[in-house]
């Protein structure tokens, strides 16, 4: 299977910025706890935290926490993302140390200088129209996107 990867820029309105903002930021601040739990679980001797405790932990029990309610104002997705970014950073951790992938170092906690990325999806029908997960009031609606060039649509085959 062949990946093929875009650059494109979006332009977001004032109201969908502060939706990413916030977005990025709780994407940030789960990634973070994530990581501490499974570094202090390893310090202390106790096994590996599976994915669901670790989502139930840091997302949906945050979440009910005063100091963690404003997780709830970002939709669940970028959260879930964010541990799974997590995962695949160990996931290449542990693989590099069993020799199946080259060598890279153990996952560490994301900084606000590290460029924020996300995933889209890709709208069918819609040119130059991506959906993005809903980052708070005002990112209901697509933002718009420059493309270098004319983007290829997927090809559909039926059987």
């Amino acid at each position: 299977m062949v990946q093929l990867r875009y650059n494109f820029r979006v332009y977001p309105t004032p109201g969908q910025r502060i939706g990413l903002a916030k977005a990025f930021g709780c994407a940030r601040v789960v990634f973070n706890d994530g990581l501490r739990l499974r570094q202090q679980a390893r310090e202390a001797g106790e096994k590996y935290i599976c994915d669901a405790e670790l989502s139930a932990r840091v997302i949906t029990e945050a979440k009910r926490t005063p100091q963690r309610a404003w997780l709830g104002e970002v939709s669940a997705v970028v959260l879930q993302q964010a541990l799974a970014d997590l995962n695949t950073a160990y996931r290449n951790f542990f693989n590099s140390a069993s020799g199946k992938r080259e060598a890279v170092g153990s996952p560490r906690r994301g900084s606000v200088r590290v460029r924020t990325t996300a995933k889209p999806s890709v709208s069918p029908g819609t040119p130059g129209s991506r959906s993005w997960p809903t980052a708070g009031s005002g990112c209901r609606r697509s933002a718009t996107s420059r493309w270098p060039g004319r983007v290829p649509c997927p090809r559909s085959r039926r059987r």
